[in-house]
Formats: C-alpha cells, structure tokens, sequence
C-alpha cells in the first residue's frame, strides 16, 4: 500500500502530533509520504523522525501538477489530506489522479478561524468547499464525525479515528517551586495547581476557566492556574484575570516545548472549550495521571465518564466547573485514584498502535467500498418502518445495526427510510426513501443481504398496503439476487384471508431465513402455511441494547426538573380503540402509585406523535404531582431513564421491553397480541387486556409489580434467557453473509 499525505506544514499542538506520531507508525508497515506546503517545525520534525518528507513551497497551481505527476509516477492508491490548505489541493487533484482522495478532519471547520472574519471569508470558506468535494473524511472523534453528517456529508464515506499517544512513556513528577520558578512565579506546598495547555483562543473559552478558578477560591479552595500556550486574546486574558482578583495566581507561561514537565507540575488538567474534536490536551494528561475538569463537548465523554475518571461539566457552567475544581482541591485521594483510572482507560482505548491499526482498517475499507460502488456484491440493505419518529422502531434499527456491524464494522449498510435525512443524521448510514423503488433495485443489485428488520411488519391490521409494500421488497430483494431475512420479527395478526394467501406464496417464495421474537408468531406462521424458509426462534433485538450513562440520565432528570434519586413509576401509553373509556383507571393507577408508594408518576412517550394525547387524556384527570414528557428520546436515553423507575406500566410493547433489559418490575396492558406474548415468553403474567384495565385490576398491577422492587436479579434472569435465544438472528445474517 502506497499513501501520500499533505499538509500545509504550519500545523501546531494536537494536528502535528496525529500526524508525526501517525506516519511513524505507518511507515513501518506500508509506504508513505508527506508533502509540507511550507518549511519549518513541522516539516523538520518529520524528517528528524525519519517520515520521508517534500517540501513544495510554490503556489497552488504549481503543486498541483507536481503532485499529479508525483502520484501517478509513483503509483500511490490513496491522497490523505490534513488542513484547509491541504484539502484544496486534494479537492483539485481529485479528478486528475484516479485514485480515493480522503482527508482527517481535525476540528470543527466552521470554527477553525474564530475571531478572525477575513481568514473565515477566504480560507475558511474554500476549506468547506473543498471538504464537500473529497472523496472520503476521517473525523477525529465519533462526536466530530456526527457534526458533519448533520450537516449533510454523507455518512457512507465518513470514518472515526481517536489520537493515539504513546503510553508506555511515563510523565515523571517535577519539582513545581523550580518548575515555576523558571517562570519567574512561586508556588507554596499546599498549593493546588490547576493547568492548561490551549491556544489563547476564543473556542477555547478561557475565561470560562478563569472564573471557575476565581469561584472556587471564594469557596476556600486553595487554587492557582497554570497556562501553557499563547494567542490573541492573552491580553484580554491577563487583564479579566486582575479584574477577577486572581491576577497573582494566575501564571501565563507562554508556549512550552516540553509539555511533560508542565503536566508532571500539576494537580489537576482543565479543558473549557465550547467545540473540540478530541483534544490532545487531555490525553497528555491522562497519560501523566492527572485528575480532570472538561466540558463535555466533541468526544471528550468518550474518555471521561463523569464521576468514574473525571468530572465533566456543560460548556458555558462556571459554577458546575467551579464546584468540580473545589472537589478536587480538597480530596488529594480523589484526584489520585480518578488520574490513575483516567491513565488506564486511555492505555486501553488511545495507544499510537491501535490509532494506525485503525488508520489502516480505513484505508481498507476505502479500498472495499470503491469496488462495491463499481458493482461487487457487499453489504446489507435494511428495510422496516423506519423514520416514523417511534422510539420502538428506532430502537430496532439501532439494535440492528450494532449487530451487523458487530458481524463485520465496515461493510456497506443502508437503510429505507419515511424520512431519510433524519435516519441518515442520527444512526450514521447510508439511505433511502423507502418507496424510492428504482434506487431501492440498483442497491440490490449490489447488496448481499436484505433484512426485513423487526417490529410486526407482516400485518394488515393498522394498514393492508404496509403488508403489500413490505411483500414486494421481499419479491424485489430475491429477483435482484440478494439473500433475504425476516430479521427478529414478529407475525401477524393477518386477517384479511386473500393477504394471508399472499403473504405465505410470498414468503415461500422469496426469504431464506425467518427468525422470530416469540412462540406465538411461530404458530402463526404454520397456520399461513410458511413453510419453505428457515425458522429459528430468537427475541427482539432492542433487548440487547445499553443504557445512556449515568451522567446522561442525570442530566435528562435535571432538565425536566426532576430529582435523579426520587423514586417514580412509568407509565407508557397508547391511544387506542377503547383508551379513553379507561383514562380513569390508569388515572387512578396513577394516584395510587403516589399514596400508597409514593412514586411520582412520569408519562414517557414512545411515539411522541401518537402517544401524547393518551398521555394528557390522563394527567388531565390527575392531582398529584407529576411529569409529562412529550418529546423524542433515542433509544438509550429512554433505556437510561426507565432504569431509574421504581416500576413501569405500559402499553407500548418496546415500553416494557427497555423496562425488562434493566430488571424494573413491570406491568402490562395488552391492546395486542404481541405484548400478551412477549410478557408471557420472559414468564411475566403482571397484565391485562384492554378491555379488562378498570382501576381495581390497574391498582393491583401496581401492587404486584411493587411486590417485585426488591427481585431485580430475578427479574433481570428472566430476561437474560432471551440473550442466547437473540443470538440467532446475529448468527442467521452472518452466515447468510457467508461470515459465520
């Protein structure tokens, strides 16, 4: 393998060490070049680290037709740009070169010339231009890599990487009083020093830090703040700083060269950017051991998890970064044991080895993906009722997917969508609309398999037409060559005796493998007739799915005004035939929760749209307190937040499903068919039918569940039954892939 990279050659900080440490490692396992636009630091560091190195300083139009000659002659298979500079060039050379132009985004480009309008006008915008004209991007953390799907970059050629550093090199500890005496400032042994290393830069919001440290000092902590860099805004800086009353402890130590010292002087790191990727800063300081403050931005909770090997605070929380810094200052313990376990975490995850492991897992993946896209059968097509805006669903969709990616992360998936935009921003896949038929056949025609992913889409209860659209993607996905399974689903109820004829000729016909969430929908089948494909029993795959983290849930409580450790019921409704005879009864279910328990009831909503009104139909009827929450949550927040429950009552089947994984005692009303057979297939008989929920069997659910607060082990066994059993929907796509 052969790769060219490019960049301006004017890079500091975090950008320059991604690439030095990079290409070091890369060239010892493939051939590699680096193209600097300008001589200086940079590109003296690379070659006295041995990267074989070009400088070209000559205009744009000039280094383009040396570097097309450079790539043809020398016969590179990938471009690998860093910077803006750097991806105009690439962008140029795109069409000149043949081969997959791709670049690492380092930071937000939309931010990259904060403070300074006429950069912004000129570099900033071609940099956006050229970035939309690439072939492939590389973000330097998952959070950096959603920010531009949002923005439309399609997800099919994005990847994430994280900035490796080298952990077997230990940070000694340094004498401070002579460290920051060479600075000309002097440190008492009691001190507590809070450190760092940033551009004096707006994004990085430093005067953030500065009252943070000036707060917790009026709270008794013994705080002095150490600044390693430089930039614009120093003067402001300093001057905030006398204003503040911290002037003297403050000490501005200008750019350093030799960051081990600075970090082996610490007590603890800070980081107070309002937008990072994933900064450098902080892994410096995890590798000398150092207890650490950040804001939660970019991907800085992918290696601190509040509370566990950090604190983390929202950008802008002076008071939340303020107290943070005083828990530290007064507990040496604390800051010693979270810096050791913030050490481990990033040994494990941000070695330079598993950093190039990755950088060239993606040039394989670039290599595979360009010979999909030129007609190779690869990948996964995805269809279900997605896009709707119901958590359930969605859930499915992401269950499925970490699935498949767990069978093999980088082969091509994508989804059918009602609203593929959306689908596209939020699960990070390619898609298209689901009646989109033309595009839907030329994707199949390159695609190995199709899944028929989850829910009860074989039914023409709520709409015959769903049941003949998804038949006809079955139909089209086996004429187009694609294997096809019916992916943890369930059957039924099919009514309508003509579509009951349809639906088993086609399924005969045309799907290799079903694998079922439940017994009940096994019988169905055999009724129908279904005999040809392969059935094996498994579970819903939305079982398999994790919690937010606790930091997360904790947030999403205070948002809504509500206490983390209060204790609440859930109750999960539907609005269906018959619903409003019974809004008394869950009305009173309700009320009986908060006298006799005292939880507080808390209305979630599966389906925003669908769910709501049967959610004020009840709280419209209630006066005690409680909380209606009417908005969209992803799957794991809304995982997160019924494990914080007491008990859940629900009528939506995923309601009781997310409840269940976590071992909360639950309660069902059963409007269909599918929630009496999942309650009864994880032996749970707490529910009722519909038309049986008055308030007296509503009470006595609550009651029963309550009996079952103190058997979460129990209640979690029974779930976990279904783990093994769900495991065959997995092993059914992975060998239908041919990746048993």
């Amino acid at each position: 393998m052969k790769v060219i990279h490019l960049i301006g050659g004017g890079d500091t900080g975090g950008a320059k060490t991604h690439v030095h440490s990079l290409l070091t490692y890369l060239g010892q396992v493939v051939d590699v070049r680096l193209v600097c636009f300008r001589r200086g630091i940079f590109s003296d560091e690379a070659q006295a680290l041995g990267i074989p190195t070009i400088v070209m300083q000559h205009n744009v139009l000039w280094c383009v037709c040396a570097l097309q000659k450079l790539i043809r002659e020398e016969g590179y298979q990938f471009v690998h740009c860093h910077g803006a500079k750097a991806n105009v060039i690439g962008a140029m050379l795109r069409p000149l070169v043949g081969v997959p132009v791709l670049t690492t985004v380092h930071s937000d480009y939309r931010l990259d010339y904060l403070g300074r309008p006429f950069a912004t006008v000129f570099y900033g915008n071609a940099n956006k231009v050229a970035l939309r004209l690439l072939n492939y991007r590389v973000c330097v953390s998952n959070p950096l890599m959603q920010k531009l799907i949002d923005r439309g970059f399609d997800p099919g050629r994005m990847f994430s990487i994280y900035n490796g550093l080298d952990f077997s090199h230990e940070v000694p500890r340094v004498d401070r009083k002579e460290f920051f005496a060479g600075y000309d400032f002097d440190v008492a042994p009691d001190d507590v020093i809070v450190g760092i290393a940033a551009r004096l830069d707006p994004v990085k919001d430093i005067p953030l830090l500065l009252r943070a440290v000036a707060l917790a000092r009026r709270r008794g902590a013994r705080l002095r703040l150490a600044i390693a860099g430089d930039g614009k805004q120093r003067a402001e800086l300093e001057a905030l700083a006398e204003s503040l009353g911290i002037g003297a402890d403050v000490f501005f130590l200008g750019w350093i060269s030799d960051l081990d010292r600075f970090y082996g002087a610490l007590d603890i790191n800070a980081l107070s950017s309002i937008s990072e990727s994933f900064p450098y800063a902080l892994t410096e300081g995890a590798r000398a051991r150092l207890a650490t403050v950040a804001t939660s931005v970019g991907g800085v909770p992918d290696l601190i998890e509040h509370g566990v090997n950090g604190f983390l605070v929202e950008p802008g929380d002076v008071d939340g970064f303020a107290s943070a810094l005083v828990t530290f200052a007064k507990d040496p313990a604390l800051r010693e044991k979270m810096g050791q376990a913030l050490y481990d975490t990033g040994r494990q995850r941000l070695s330079v080895i598993a950093t190039g492991e990755r950088q060239l897992e993606i040039y394989n993946t670039i290599y595979r993906h360009e010979k999909w896209r030129h007609g190779k059968r690869d990948g996964i097509l995805i269809g279900g009722a997605y896009g709707f805006g119901n958590a359930g669903d969605d859930a499915i969709l992401e269950a499925i997917l970490q699935e498949m990616r767990a069978i093999d992360p980088n082969m091509p998936v994508t989804v059918l969508s009602r609203r593929p935009h959306e689908t596209r921003r939020i699960y990070g896949v390619s898609t298209l609309h689901s009646f989109d038929l033309i595009r839907m056949a030329r994707v199949l025609r390159r695609t190995k398999l199709y899944l028929n992913g989850g829910g009860n889409l074989m039914q023409d209860v709520t709409s015959r037409m769903s049941l003949w659209y998804y038949l006809y993607t079955l139909w089209c996905a086996k004429h187009c060559g694609a294997q096809v399974q019916m992916y943890g689903c369930g059957i039924g109820p099919i009514v309508v005796p003509g579509d009951q004829k349809l639906a088993a000729r086609t399924i005969n016909r045309n799907v290799d493998v079903i694998t079922l969430r439940e017994p009940d929908s096994l019988d169905v089948l055999r009724q129908f007739g279904i005999e040809k494909p392969e059935v094996l029993l498994a579970a819903d795959p939305v079982i398999r799915l994790q919690a937010a983290s606790a930091f997360q849930v904790e947030r999403f409580f205070e948002q809504h005004g509500m206490d983390p450790d209060g204790k609440y019921i859930a109750f999960v409704l539907r609005r269906w035939r018959g619903f409003e005879e019974r809004t008394r009864a869950v009305a009173a279910a309700a009320w009986h929760a908060y006298t006799r328990y005292g939880l507080t009831p808390v209305f979630l909503c599966i389906n925003p749209r669908a769910d709501i009104d049967a959610a004020r139909l009840v709280t419209e009827e209630l006066t005690v307190p409680h909380y209606l929450i009417d908005e969209p949550m992803p799957a794991a927040l809304s995982i997160g937040v019924m494990s914080r429950m007491q008990a859940v009552l629900s009528m939506r089947l995923h309601g009781l499903v997310f409840a269940a994984g976590q071992g909360v005692p639950l309660a069902g009303v059963s409007y269909d068919p599918k929630v009496r057979a999942f309650l009864d297939y994880i032996e749970q008989d707490n529910y009722v039918e519909l038309e049986d929920a008055d308030a007296k069997n509503m009470c006595a659910m609550i009651d029963r569940a309550m009996s079952l607060s103190g058997q979460k082990d129990e209640l979690r066994r029974r779930t976990e039954l279904l783990y093994a059993r769900e495991d065959n929907n997995q092993i059914a796509a992975a060998r239908l892939l041919g990746r048993e």
